[in-house]
């Protein structure tokens, strides 16, 4: 007879134990961790045990500055110590972009209260009197950088976890995984049965074998990681105090005091896949033989960088077994398509961020969603593109470039392409340049060369593509633009019960037959979760579109609020339907060439849609557009595409047409102020705070999260949207993430910011205080490390009226 439980997570790692630890925390004791070794003897057995806060991803740093916090709360714990070494750390930078970087870091961390510095050539020497200075800009300091011994770390967080009630079943390997029609899950181990109401996947590197119990396949590598510990050098142990851990990212390797020697972790460009055929039954407490000859240039930089290692013998090479995910992030959040089964696996960095991802692992499981917006590590962000191949090839990309800057606007090669338009080849042929967007490719600019030039990398303005996007701004504005965009989300909503199934899902009003609306689905928190744009096609039918990266998270949202009583169909349409615009004054002259539909206002006014034939092809237009223009949205099966495209084209000859790409739809939609998913919409925001009251229908009694809005209206939001027009022009234009200030107190955060082509002036989308929120308000933004003055604007920023759009 199977053994009743609550959740069972499976997987004894650092991440496992801390998902069960978490979720006791939170009053789930009844919970079992089946682990088939012992604990911590995958790749938590062979981790450095670095714990770093740094990272370029706003969600991130919270989640490794949570764990880091934890971490020292569970040292000090006496009944149970752990060996925790804050030694603080400095990150080296060579270059100017390095220092960037760390500017943008810094930002991000001191809006977390965490006290990073730019520390000087100079000031390198007073923290760690090792380095040599030859060829450094400066570096950062992270004051809560530091180690720990993983194993202790481990057996604190499952003895705890065990105190409060649950319990760890070692040597227990799970053989079967089988969803019930009540919800719960049947758990086959060796050693017996579990009803679990939830199954938490902390697998690590055999979380694919998990998913593979139930016919899933999760985008997964395991790569070849090796680190040397040196024997005892003498400047060490005649010190007093640790020296902090030294980053060398530009040269791609760490260093940092091991008892009183030193280990050398290079991420290496001869990345190595391991396992490829399927991982051993068991490898448990193992690992490979080091491959030196992979590590001697770093070794050799290391040596000149810190002279007191190539005195220092080896003692060991640590060679062994890392998971990791197409872009290096893990997955944490409900697995797509299945009831009460969530991912914490896949954690290239799993000691760093293993307290920060339990925590946010039980808030999933107990209140549907985590305190901060985590899209970054959902594992919903990959689809079904992302097969064996491409996720080997961007796993050993993601590894050469570990170490790399985060530079905006770079599109990284490898595994691409995988899903393209059926114009892309066209495109291609005009000279379009392409990024990916949830897997699809897709137009960013156009500059009729070779598009296997060399991309042009940069935190400041200065990009070989900043004219050229500058151009196709001006031909939308000023004639006619035709862009193609693959790959958003679309689902055909039909059914006896499909009014009520979306009032109930939607705090949006639902629009009138033929009409178009902007519709938001929320959380029981009332904040932002999802973003539809909504058309009634008929009195029972709705064709809804949102990003092409939501395609998974939003059918979950779709399908998890289906009424049981069958009364509603959802279709998915994303693969079948593609997506071209026309957008700029002279729109209506070119498509009214090649349709016998009526364009005129009267016929066909802004937000209304309908079927038309173009040429011997149909597509349902909708006449809206992210970029401020009188212009329609023609959505046509694939096979149409060619053919729309070809009369456009045609069409628009005479009419000064040109394409436009992404970069160009940036600039154009932030001058409407129109928000991106993800980017100025996320879970941490309501749509009061977003300033989208024109969206919600109080007058509706009932909707997700219709309570916690109304109290939020009734005591009003703590902070509004608003856009930011930067007095000066400066080099660089505002970074995601970017703290706003006023009188040096800080009241907001950038979410986007580009240079407006159409305004000639650097501009951005940001949250601030309330009571600031008005336009004519001056405020500051820091770009980059620099105070930049900005003044709050009138939301539009462009054509305010909306004249064009109605034109």
């Amino acid at each position: 007879m199977a053994d009743r439980v609550r959740v069972a997570v499976i997987g004894g790692g650092v991440v496992g134990c801390s998902c069960l630890y978490h979720l006791c925390l939170r009053g789930w004791t009844d919970a079992v961790l089946l682990e088939q070794g012992e604990l911590t003897s995958g790749s938590t057995w062979l981790a450095a045990g670095n714990v770093s806060t740094f990272s370029t991803s706003w969600g991130v740093l919270k989640l490794q500055q949570y764990s880091a916090a934890l971490y020292r709360r569970l040292a000090e714990d006496a009944s149970y110590p752990i060996n925790y070494h804050v030694t603080g750390s400095v990150r080296l930078a060579h270059t100017d972009e390095r220092m960037d970087e760390y500017r943008y870091v810094l930002g991000l961390a001191h809006a977390n209260g965490l006290a990073y510095e730019l520390l000087t050539p100079a000031q390198i020497r007073e923290r760690h009197p090792l380095v040599e200075l030859d060829d450094l800009k400066g570096a950062l300091w992270d004051p809560e950088d530091g180690d720990i011994d993983r194993a202790q770390l481990t057996q604190a967080l499952a003895a705890a976890a065990s105190r409060l009630g649950a319990r760890v079943q070692h040597f227990t390997k799970v053989t079967a995984l089988k969803p019930r029609p009540t919800g719960e899950w049947h758990v086959t181990t060796d050693k017996g049965e579990y009803l679990a109401d939830v199954v938490v996947n902390a697998a690590g590197y055999r979380a694919g074998e998990v998913m593979a119990l139930i016919g899933q396949v999760l985008p997964i590598a395991t790569m070849s990681h090796q680190y040397l510990v040196t024997e005892d050098v003498p400047e060490l142990l005649a010190r007093s105090a640790r020296v902090p851990l030294l980053r060398d990212p530009d040269v791609s390797y760490y260093l940092r005091q091991e008892h009183g020697g030193l280990i050398l972790g290079p991420y290496e460009q001869r990345a190595t896949a391991a396992w490829l055929d399927g991982i051993p039954r068991d490898f448990s407490n193992k690992f490979w033989p080091g491959d030196l000859e992979r590590l001697e240039h770093y070794i050799g930089a290391a040596f000149k960088r810190v002279p007191v290692l190539a005195r220092a013998g080896i003692k060991r090479v640590v060679n062994g077994p890392i998971p990791f995910s197409p872009d290096g992030f893990p997955y944490v959040g409900p697995a797509h398509g299945l009831n009460n089964f969530y991912h914490c696996n896949t954690f290239s960095f799993g000691v760093t961020q293993a307290g920060g991802a339990g925590k946010a692992l039980a808030e999933w499981v107990i209140d549907g969603g985590p305190a901060w917006d985590l899209w970054s590590i959902d594992p919903r962000r990959y689809t079904s593109y992302a097969t064996q191949a491409y996720t080997l090839a961007k796993a050993i990309e993601t590894y050469q470039n570990e170490y790399a800057p985060a530079f905006p606007y770079e599109e990284r090669p490898a595994g691409r392409p995988v899903r393209t338009s059926p114009l892309h080849e066209r495109l291609a042929e005009r000279g379009a340049h392409f990024g990916v967007r949830g897997g699809w490719e897709r137009a960013l600019w156009y500059d009729g060369k070779d598009r296997k030039s060399v991309q042009s990398l940069s935190f400041r303005r200065a990009r070989h593509w900043f004219a050229i996007v500058g151009e196709e701004v001006k031909v939308v504005r000023e004639r006619a633009g035709l862009m193609d965009l693959p790959g958003l989300s679309k689902f055909m909503i039909t059914g006896p019960g499909v009014e009520g199934y979306l009032d109930r899902l939607l705090c949006s009003r639902l629009p009138e037959l033929g009409r178009i609306g902007l519709v938001y689905a929320l959380d029981q928190r009332g904040h932002i979760v999802s973003e539809f744009t909504i058309t009634r096609l008929h009195a029972e039918q709705f064709y809804m579109i949102s990003a092409a990266v939501a395609e998974h998270h939003d059918d979950d949202l779709l399908t998890r609020a289906l009424p049981a009583d069958g009364s509603v169909h959802i279709e998915r349409l994303s693969e079948r339907m593609g997506t071209v615009i026309v957008a700029g004054p002279r729109a209506r002259d070119i498509l009214g060439r090649i349709t016998k539909a009526d364009l005129s206002n009267a016929a066909f006014p802004w937000l209304s849609a309908c079927h038309i034939e173009i040429g011997s092809a149909t597509a349902l237009a909708l006449r809206l557009n992210h970029v401020g223009e009188l212009g329609w949205e023609l959505h046509a099966p694939n096979d149409y595409l060619p053919l729309i495209y070809e009369d456009l084209m045609e069409a628009g000859r005479k009419h000064g047409l040109g394409h436009f790409g992404m970069y160009a739809m940036d600039s154009l939609r932030i001058d409407k102020c129109n928000r991106g998913w993800k980017s100025d919409l996320e879970s941490g925001y309501s749509p009061l705070e977003a300033s989208l009251d024109r969206f919600i229908d109080f007058s509706k009694k009932d909707f997700v999260g219709r309570d916690a809005l109304v109290a939020e209206r009734d005591r009003g939001p703590k902070r509004r949207f608003v856009p930011l027009v930067l007095t000066e022009a400066g080099t660089a234009d505002v970074p995601y993430c970017s703290s706003v200030f006023a009188r040096n107190v800080n009241v907001g955060l950038a979410t986007s910011g580009v240079w407006s082509y159409t305004l000639n002036k650097s501009i951005a989308l940001a949250y601030v205080r309330s009571d600031l929120a008005k336009p004519g308000v001056e405020l500051e933004v820091d770009v980059l490390g620099e105070r930049r003055a900005a003044v709050v604007g009138r939301e539009p920023l462009f054509d305010p009226e909306n004249l064009r759009l109605r034109a």
